[in-house]
């Protein structure tokens, strides 16, 4: 008896099925190439010269940590974060040509001059004595800010091992030196005989700031990977642990928001607040960064987190206040679960906010890990689904985050094993670039195959670190991966151009910082190598775009004779509108991403404008924390801005 057509297809449909899948699969699959006469062309765009970054002399220098007993057999990947690196105008001369980085060769924090900024002081570390310290302490990263209004940048120095120290300025012009600085306590240890460090052992490697519940002053967000224990105590208690999953581990250090709550010119005090549900406040977070999405002025929040979910949380603070709400992508029949704000299971090492598409909207970069034959996860690229902060604002409030990944369309998806990403415009083109850090522990011998045995092992067995292959000097794990330089080709699509530009050196990189140190128009970058020296590029294009560069400051509380203009106006955003309609949004960004940290100026490409002046609606809070919004017309160049009850010019230091 013959089959009927229905049986037939009902028969043959699961292998009909098979064949349709792995057809879309292949066809998805084949990345876009981009012709190598077209990659010597947008390379042409853009022009670097590398440039040593002078260091303190007689500095150590090793190349792996003494660690825990129970890490021992893992010491180089324990090792393979601390590198990093920011820019800002660190003594009041109005441009942001001071570097503050970390050396993991010396467990360092050092300041030292930008190799093309004209400063001329010698470098230095920043010692925190007489704070308690200990040699089982070793620096994370350096943030810039003003915390106590004086119109001075401070340092935020983060660390594994101990909570963090600011380092206020001491608000005395002159030459930058380590006496310029007065080691504070951001929050005070038990006070202890001996002088050595008795406080929480907080292992921190992610730190945001930016003024979170409104009230005119700079919150901090501190988020811990590792959980409060000695991991680098070569005689330290048992009690060290890894992660209890490849995918949605959540026994880490545990995110601590801390609000600010007064300050004088020599002292700042803040108060920890729990602003985060405590169930989804302990990924292993390794990147966060915030921006205002909905247009109140109060900066949403964003953790890159290790081993899983990465967290979204839309800003529902009050002044004296801060409350973040959780919010997650939707998703549909065709979308995976790990390509949805908030349901990944990837590896999230590091996040940037920006206007990729030049609607006015902020985007969102994710690095995760990438690497082929290897983790090959993918990078995430957020493009946001609103036109409006209205329409953001309403998804936001029914807890949707309003962003849907691009990483693929855009050819952004696969790198190698990324960490910081910055976007900027560095040829003024109008629209940005995205430098990322790649690469984690170098060697000689590929060990991949070991972690992807422990990658497949069984998620209980994970958190004991005895569990762990080995990860001992001379294994290699993407360790020769050079960092990306990617750049919108004319087809919509981004291609890495960093090798056409000769920025592959393969020497692992962790942070970026992204400012124009020479105020000639041209944005700079430098990058924080783990294990190896801190490089600076600078930016020697001569056929670069005009450009709109500005310096938002509010009125310090406290400045002094001589001193800076002001203090920067945190999570003020400008909208650009050019002659052409063509919309770009920017913020002053307080401190955010992995282990990297961008200057305090917004700055705008403007390609060929033709002279003509450009619309820019900046919108504030003053330091009652007031909003305002106002719209301008300024013409190319940099412009410094004193932002009270309006926008008024005025003239640089």
């Amino acid at each position: 008896m013959r089959s009927s057509p229905t049986a037939v297809v009902r028969r043959l449909a699961p292998a009909l099925f098979v064949i349709v899948l792995t057809g879309t699969l292949f066809v998805v699959a084949q990345r876009p190439t981009v012709s190598e006469a077209s990659q010597t062309a947008l390379a042409s765009q853009f022009r670097f010269t590398e440039m040593p970054i002078a260091l303190p002399d007689n500095l150590p220098d090793k190349s792996v940590r003494v660690v825990n007993p129970r890490y021992e057999h893992i010491r180089s990947w324990i090792s393979s974060v601390g590198a990093a690196i920011s820019v800002n105008d660190l003594d009041g001369h109005g441009v942001a040509n001071d570097l503050c980085l970390v050396d993991t060769r010396s467990d360092a924090a050092i300041v030292t001059p930008a190799p093309s900024g004209g400063e001329n002081y010698k470098p230095f570390v920043l010692n925190p004595a007489p704070l308690p310290m200990s040699d089982i302490i070793a620096p994370m990263g350096c943030v810039p800010g003003d915390y106590n209004g004086d119109g001075w940048t401070d340092l935020l120095v983060y660390y594994w091992g101990r909570t963090p120290v600011v380092f206020l300025h001491r608000g005395q012009p002159g030459l930058l030196s380590l006496a310029s600085y007065q080691p504070t306590e951001l929050i005070a240890p038990p006070t202890l005989p001996g002088g050595t460090y008795q406080g929480r052992q907080w292992n921190t490697n992610a730190v945001a700031v930016a003024d979170f519940d409104g009230d005119g002053h700079p919150d901090i967000g501190v988020f811990n990977y590792f959980p409060e224990s000695g991991v680098l105590d070569p005689n330290g208690q048992p009690n060290v642990q890894m992660n209890h999953s490849m995918s949605r581990a959540t026994n880490a250090g545990g995110a601590h928001v801390l609000r600010w709550t007064g300050a004088t010119a020599s002292s700042v005090s803040y108060q920890e607040q729990p602003a985060i549900d405590p169930r989804y406040a302990t990924g292993w977070t390794l990147g966060s960064s915030s921006a205002d999405l909905d247009g109140d002025l109060l900066p949403e929040l964003y953790l890159a987190n290790d081993f899983g979910q990465d967290r979204m949380f839309h800003n529902r603070s009050t002044p004296g206040r801060i409350k973040f709400a959780l919010v997650e992508g939707e998703r549909n029949a065709l979308t995976p679960k790990s390509l949805v704000v908030g349901h990944d299971s990837f590896k999230g090492m590091g996040v940037e906010f920006g206007d990729l598409n030049g609607n006015g909207q902020f985007d969102a970069f994710v690095s995760d890990i990438t690497t082929s034959w290897g983790l090959e996860e993918s990078n995430l690229v957020w493009m946001n689904t609103q036109t409006s902060t209205a329409g953001a604002k309403a998804e936001l409030e029914k807890g949707i985050a309003p962003f849907r990944n691009e990483a693929g369309k855009l050819d952004m998806a696969w790198t190698g094993w990324g960490w910081d990403a910055k976007m900027a415009d560095f040829d003024n083109s109008g629209q940005l670039a995205v430098v990322q850090a790649c690469g984690f522990v170098q060697g000689t011998t590929n060990r991949f195959n070991w972690l992807q045995e422990l990658a497949m092992g069984n998620d209980l067995l994970l958190e004991n670190p005895d569990m762990w292959p080995k990860a001992e000097p001379g294994d290699d794990l993407s360790g020769h991966e050079p960092m990306a330089f990617w750049v919108r080709d004319g087809n919509g699509r981004y291609v890495n151009l960093s090798a056409k530009l000769g920025l592959d050196n393969q020497t692992p990189t962790r942070g970026v910082a992204v400012a124009d140190t020479d105020g000639d128009g041209g944005q700079e970058f430098a990058i924080a190598r783990q294990w190896g020296p801190p490089a600076y590029y600078r930016n020697t294009s001569t056929d670069r775009g005009d450009f709109l560069g500005l310096r938002l400051y509010r009125p310090a509380t406290d400045g002094a004779a001589g001193g800076p203009v002001g203090t920067p106006a945190y999570g003020a955003k400008v909208v650009v509108t050019s002659a052409d309609g063509q919309r770009q949004i920017a913020q002053l960004d307080g401190g955010g991403g992995h282990s990297g940290k961008r200057s305090f100026d917004v700055f705008f490409g403007l390609g060929d404008s033709g002279s003509q002046p450009v619309s820019a609606e900046i919108s504030w809070r003053d330091v009652r924390g007031t909003t305002h919004v106002q719209t301008v017309d300024l013409s190319a160049g940099w412009h410094n801005l004193m932002l009270t009850d309006q926008v008024k010019e005025v003239a640089a230091k």
